[in-house]
């Protein structure tokens, strides 16, 4: 199945550039081939060539599906870059392909990076999307600050943190409801300092654990949205 992205659907539409050379010189597609075009926004179209140009592919929309394969849970992965970032770029990709609905990127104390490239990050998304058979494209937020974080007003109603000091932490699938909406802090590889936890608490999130094993970040931020992915199958 040849699956595009175009986010601004019309009855007739042309693919971007990018897009449109896959379909004409890798795919060899031609007029009246059949392909498949999703908005990032819950559409799906069956689509068939009018104009097989490669570098403006003109396609006209058979037939549609709205909220294709909508998911009655909402995932906020909110998580520190590492320093490394083709780690989180790894991590969006495998997120995305599971099932993800929001990304957010902190810097905390013990942070090593302190900017992303949000293009980037998103383009890593779309062909991840579309990779995996999905329609609606996750939202990936810029790179904050802590304390802009502690500003910021977090609309889910199950909010954990995922963190490694002694105390009272339950299983992530032990304290999540099936069918919630999550927000799950993740932290960086020195994990979160005692005093970021206290404030995370204090804005509602409640502690807990990924398992026995200590984890990499980017491997915390899977874990966390494969597990939330599981308990809502």
């Amino acid at each position: 199945m040849n699956i595009f992205y175009e986010p601004n659907i019309k009855q007739t539409l042309l693919l971007n550039e990018e897009e449109s050379r896959h379909a004409i010189k890798v795919l060899r597609l031609s007029v009246g081939s059949k392909l498949y075009v999703v908005d990032g926004k819950g559409g799906f179209y069956t689509c068939e060539i009018r104009v097989a140009h490669e570098k403006k592919c003109e396609v006209k929309i058979v037939e549609e599906q709205q909220n294709y394969e909508r998911q009655d849970f909402y995932i906020h992965l909110i998580i520190a870059p590492t320093k490394n970032m083709d780690r989180i770029e790894w991590m969006v990709e495998k997120c995305v392909e599971m099932g993800i609905h929001e990304i957010s990127f902190i810097q905390t104390r013990y942070s090593e990076r302190k900017e992303i490239k949000t293009a980037r990050i998103e383009k890593i998304a779309i062909g991840a999307m579309k990779q995996s058979l999905k329609a609606f494209l996750p939202k990936i937020n810029e790179m904050i600050t802590w304390k802009a974080f502690l500003q910021k007003e977090i609309n889910e109603n199950q909010k954990m943190i995922a963190h490694l000091e002694e105390g009272d932490r339950k299983l992530i699938q032990n304290l999540a409801n099936p069918k919630g909406n999550y927000a799950v802090l993740i932290g960086p590889e020195g994990d979160f300092n005692p005093d970021e936890i206290a404030q995370a608490l204090k804005k509602g999130f409640q502690p807990v654990t990924l398992g026995k094993s200590r984890l990499r970040t980017e491997t915390a931020g899977l874990a966390a949205c494969f597990t939330l992915n599981l308990i809502n199958q």
